[in-house]
């Protein structure tokens, strides 16, 4: 089944960040997750089914708890698209030090 929404919608927004960045660290049920936000729970169950229809996080059922992790390959989609931007990124940053080394090697 292909996605409804965009991953990069789906990141876009703060609150989802936060919920991708808690869940990463170990699955986490919709109550936990929501004690973390000053907000209705229905608000935090939104950006769950948004992250969900992404792909970017997945429900797994223990007993009467439903627990939500992240889905490391979606994530590993992103870091794929970033890659080359990562690259310009550290090549320009590598020609900056030289600039600023050389400029102060003539000051010496």
């Amino acid at each position: 089944m292909e996605s409804r929404r965009d991953i990069f919608q789906a990141i876009a927004d703060p609150t989802r960040r936060a919920i991708i960045a808690l869940i990463a660290i170990q699955a986490m049920t919709p109550g936990a997750i929501a004690d973390h936000f000053e907000t209705t729970r229905q608000a935090v169950s939104k950006h769950l089914r948004i992250l969900t229809e992404c792909n970017l996080i997945s429900q797994n059922q223990d007993g009467r708890e439903i627990y939500y992790q992240l889905e490391i390959n979606k994530m590993k989609e992103i870091d794929q698209w970033l890659d080359p931007f990562r690259r310009i990124w550290e090549t320009r940053f590598n020609q900056l030090d030289n600039v600023l080394s050389n400029m102060k090697n003539k000051k010496k």
